[in-house]
């Protein structure tokens, strides 16, 4: 992973490949940003000139790289849009400098080492540029044959351009300081697990169905000191989980059932996290249509994201117990494939009638729930890429957010806007219950088409222990992204949901959540 570091050096003596400034659109063009004091005055107080000259705006995301001037001891500068620069005597926000970061350490890819002389006027804002820049620098390289990574399928190890960006100095980080110390170890830590999560949407489901997910959960919690327990098909089918198997069972890889937790022995409070884990959907017996399989790896994004939530929260030694449920299963069609019309007896001991099979995650979400609320945590969020209709409401980049608990359900946004995952407060109107009314079982997996995110939402709501405060974020849209990256997204997996999750739990520790 790219290594990040605070560095005393300024903007001139610093040596590196590259050195980064910052550019914002004023209201009589470009304006530099400060820390960039000294590559403008390198420049004979002419940088805006030269870059306009080049054509740039300032705008967000926007990259120019032109030669160093004399007196700079890196070679190149990579001016970097920050969008419309604040009013007088306010800061660039610190989503802003994240994306501006993540697109120069994107722009920076086969360098070795950058300074990023961007605005870091307090701690806040050297983690929000090295957590962009770390985010942005990321790349899925297992698979290329001339890959730089470690992957169990790469090849020989190159110079190619493609590798990720080496080191990130945060030029004015003040090392020395605790604040800003802590700060980059927390960007460091929040960035590893993030990619971890991308490293788990992105790879193909042959080399990753329930049983080797589950072993990447025992793996790190050996590592980092994590409680892990794992149900395979025999304890799951004895315990009575109907919807993991009911899911899983018309593949030849059985589901399996994590429960992975990090506790602190100063702990008062627990949060509880449930991921719909399904490595791979082909819709089931409900085949889903030509076009709409490609991608279907992605279905375990919001397990990924738990699973790395849980870790991030023991890297940083939160006071806060958090446990995470990984529901994993794979949904394909064979003889032995749950059909349209079955009625599951699931772990709570209410029956679904499952009308489509490719509504699958709700099912194995539910069982987790349930299990989740045997143990009475103090809150339970449930992440995952559940419907097409949240992408529908929302577009790509935001999640939905429904909650049985108004104010919690506000904490989570503010969560969401405060870490720069973009997301939207949703309602579980209750009309639409009846819907999911059914003539053969205590209630179906489907209910009125128009407001299927809401639905879905409503019918997991039915698995939750009385008297807990939960959530469900459908990050359907955001969670993989199939277009040109941008700022510090990446194309494929995102990691969506990961840093609200680790904020929520760092704000549950805080007890800032009542």
């Amino acid at each position: 992973m790219t290594a990040l570091t605070l560095s005393t050096s300024s903007a001139a003596t610093v040596r590196a490949d590259a050195v980064v400034v910052g550019v914002a659109k004023g209201a009589k063009g470009v304006v530099v940003a400060p820390g960039a004091e000294a590559v403008e005055a390198a420049f004979g107080g002419k940088l805006a000139t030269v870059l306009e000259t080049l054509g740039a705006s300032g705008a967000e995301g926007e990259v120019t790289k032109l030669p160093a001037a004399d007196g700079l001891k890196a070679p190149v500068v990579l001016a970097v849009g920050l969008g419309d620069a604040p009013a007088k005597g306010e800061a660039f926000d610190n989503e802003a400098l994240r994306r501006a970061a993540g697109s120069a350490a994107r722009a920076l890819s086969g360098s070795k080492k950058a300074g990023f002389a961007l605005p870091v006027e307090d701690a806040e804002a050297a983690a929000a540029v090295g957590e962009g820049a770390l985010l942005g620098a990321y790349a899925f390289t297992a698979y290329r044959s001339n890959g730089n990574g470690n992957g169990a399928k790469g090849g020989k190890k190159s110079d190619s351009k493609s590798a990720p960006l080496g080191e990130v100095a945060i030029l004015g980080g003040k090392p020395r300081d605790k604040e800003f110390k802590a700060a980059a170890e927390r960007s460091q830590a929040l960035a590893a697990e993030v990619n971890r999560a991308r490293d788990l949407i992105n790879t193909p489901s042959n080399d990753l169905d329930p049983k080797s997910f589950a072993a990447e959960a025992q793996a790190a919690a050996k590592e980092f000191g994590l409680k892990v327990e794992v149900l395979d098909e025999k304890a799951l089918k004895k315990g009575g989980y109907g919807g993991l198997m009911g899911v899983g069972q018309g593949s030849e890889a059985p589901p399996r059932l994590v429960r992975i937790a990090h506790t602190h022995a100063k702990a008062t409070r627990t949060l509880a996290l449930v991921g719909k884990g399904i490595t791979y959907d082909s819709g089931g017996i409900s085949l889903k249509p030509a076009g709409h399989n490609e991608t279907m790896k992605c279905d375990m994004s919001g397990a990924a994201a738990v699973f790395a939530a849980v870790v991030a929260a023991a890297r940083l030694g939160l006071e806060v117990n958090v446990t995470g449920w990984l529901a994993l299963a794979e949904n394909m069609p064979s003889g032995s494939a749950t059909r349209p019309g079955d009625v599951l007896t699931m772990y709570s001991g209410k029956t679904v009638e499952v009308l489509n099979t490719d509504a699958e995650g709700r099912l194995v979400l539910a069982d987790a729930l349930t299990r989740a609320s045997e143990e009475s945590p103090d809150a339970i969020v449930d992440v995952a890429t559940l419907t097409g209709a949240m992408v529908l409401a929302l577009g790509h980049r935001h999640f939905g957010i429904m909650s049985n608990d108004d104010a919690f359900r506000t904490s989570i946004f503010e969560i969401a806007e405060e870490v720069g995952e973009q997301a939207w407060p949703m309602p579980l109107p209750d009309h639409l219950r009846k819907g999911m009314d059914s003539p053969v079982a205590d209630l179906a997996n489907m209910g009125d088409r128009m407001g299927g995110g809401l639905v879905a939402g409503i019918f997991l709501k039915e698995f939750v222990g009385e008297g807990i405060a939960w959530a469900h974020l459908d990050i359907a849209g955001p969670a993989f992204h199939e277009g040109s990256a941008w700022g510090y997204t990446p194309k494929g997996g995102t990691g969506s949901a990961v840093r609200t999750l680790v904020r929520l739990a760092e704000r549950t520790a805080a007890g800032d959540l009542g």
